[in-house]
């Protein structure tokens, strides 16, 4: 693993003055950037938690991929954009802005009167999420040096094990006993907050002006297209058939913006993602494999609160608790993988983690129906730890073999793989549990699952059965689909990624320069 050696660390003079642990300005800073963390983390299980509620109120159960899937693609698009404004204006104004413009995709949310008006603002609202995963992660990445980035990391994964335990119980309380709009609005003092403390705090060395320059034509050319695809994949077998004129024009529509994306790309002086991030086939491999991890967690985090409701016949808040254990013993496997990584390497661990995540999800198509709700949330407590030995141990070595100015770049490429793998994941999982629904309940039946799942005693019992049945039956085709997408990874890494995660070939003066304000 890459060691930080060079010029003085002016984070590492003020640790060595400060009585005892970390100084309180770095423990300030990076609890700024945990609450930043939490505003995507939040966002995840409450709105998933809440879906039922929502569709009941908006209507257009057919379409509520598309509240996760605009957001997903808004974040995707801008997620390498905001990678290279961090690399070239600096992580702090880009962390800024970022949340800015998400806590006004929030408010616009709340006030949000049909399922289209709230999907456009979901997207208003992902344009400023594309700078909460890779910026975060980057200034964590300046703040701290290889070998304690693990500890940091954890940290960070302890925001999704404490959303998870607010989120669900947050979520499920709105969507009972008030308004589902709430749960936009709680982003409001979360981000006010994380807001002030990264403008008092975070402070960065004065850098030289060199123009900021942004592939805007690449990453209009890179919406357009995930736009046309993503639109196919969701209607695809529900607004008209699979081979009708509708679909094959959008598939045809995507397939020739993606050539037009390579074209611009190619031509580009500055593309959106640099060509040396595939060339170096270490960052190449975990581009790829986060990707797929981006596709299979849609299945627990879009489709596990739904099942808990509609299956198992849990209230929300019950069904959003269901998740919650996956997300509380991610980080505790994360914080041991350390251990494991050190003594085998980046990634033998990554494989290992990517196989018992495959095996895990597979395992959700032999639970019995009915079943107890302690059977979907064991298989989650399961899969949390699967995807700590598989996710953490990529990133860090990722980071860890590249120069500080290319730390933001980097990273953000493999956050905007994970972005695409989830919105293709959403579209593609969404359309499948769609015509599984279409085939289970008959043609026009599928917006009736939403209205059910909010008020399950206007159906009669026999219908009851057979809603249930056949949501059953569509998640557990989402949670195989996931599994295949968990053996992609594995197969990545283990034919792609190279043994070892190489060094930063020159890391002279590349140390951080990042810095804090003492209390």
């Amino acid at each position: 693993m890459a060691g930080e050696r060079g010029t003085a660390d002016p984070v590492e003079k003020v640790e060595k003055t400060a009585p005892g642990g970390a100084p309180r300005g770095r423990r300030t800073v990076v609890a700024a950037l945990m609450l930043g963390m939490a505003l995507a983390a939040l966002d995840v299980t409450v709105v998933s938690t809440a879906v039922p509620q929502i569709v009941g109120d908006l209507g257009g159960f057919s379409a509520f991929s598309w509240v996760f899937a605009g957001y997903l693609l808004a974040v995707t698009v801008t997620l390498p954009v905001y990678g290279k404004l961090a690399d070239t204006i600096g992580r702090k104004p880009v962390l800024v802005i970022g949340i800015g413009v998400f806590l006004i995709g929030s408010l616009l949310c709340a006030t949000a009167w049909n399922m289209t008006s709230l999907i456009a603002f979901r997207i208003i609202q992902g344009l400023g999420g594309g700078a909460l995963q890779g910026t975060v992660q980057t200034i964590a990445a300046d703040l701290y040096p290889a070998e304690q980035r693990p500890k940091i990391q954890a940290r960070l994964s302890s925001v999704w094990a404490g959303s998870a335990v607010t989120g669900p119980a947050i979520g499920g309380a709105v969507a009972e006993y008030a308004d589902w709009r709430w749960i936009f609005l709680l982003n409001l003092p979360v981000g006010a907050v994380a807001l002030w403390l990264i403008v008092r705090h975070l402070h960065e060395p004065r850098r030289e002006k060199v123009p900021a320059t942004v592939d805007w034509p690449g990453a209009l050319a890179l919406f357009g297209s995930g736009a046309l695809l993503i639109t196919a994949l969701v209607q695809g077998g529900v607004a008209w058939p699979w081979l009708s004129t509708p679909s094959l024009a959008l598939f045809a529509g995507g397939a020739a913006m993606v050539a037009v994306t390579m074209v611009v790309e190619r031509r580009a002086t500055d593309p959106i993602i640099p060509g040396w991030v595939w060339r170096r086939r270490t960052i190449a491999a975990v581009n790829l494999s986060f990707g797929a991890l981006g596709v299979l967690m849609i299945a627990p985090n879009v489709f596990i609160p739904t099942y808990g409701q509609s299956v198992l016949g849990l209230d929300p808040t019950r069904a959003g608790f269901v998740l919650t254990v996956m997300l509380l013993s991610w980080p505790v496997s994360a914080a041991l993988s350390g251990r494991v990584y050190q003594r085998i390497g980046f990634r033998l661990t990554a494989a290992i983690g990517a196989a018992l995540t495959s095996l895990v999800l597979g395992s959700f198509f032999f639970l019995p129906h009915p079943g107890e709700p302690w059977h979907p949330a064991l298989i989650m407590l399961l899969l949390g730890g699967a995807l700590g030995l598989f996710q953490l141990p990529l990133l860090i070595g990722v980071q860890s073999s590249v120069l500080h100015s290319e730390r933001g770049t980097a990273t953000a490429s493999v956050f905007f793989c994970r972005q695409i793998g989830q919105t293709v994941g959403a579209a593609l999982f969404g359309a499948l549990a769609n015509a599984v629904l279409a085939s289970r309940l008959g043609d026009g039946d599928a917006d009736s699952v939403g209205r059910a799942v909010n008020d399950p005693s206007a159906l009669p019992p026999d219908a009851a059965d057979r809603l249930r049945r056949a949501v059953d039956a569509a998640v557990e085709y989402v949670f195989l689909g996931a599994a295949a997408a968990a053996a992609a990874a594995l197969l990545v890494l283990l034919f792609v990624a190279s043994r070892g995660f190489p060094e930063p070939s020159d890391e002279a003066g590349e140390t951080s320069k990042t810095s804090f304000s003492k209390i």
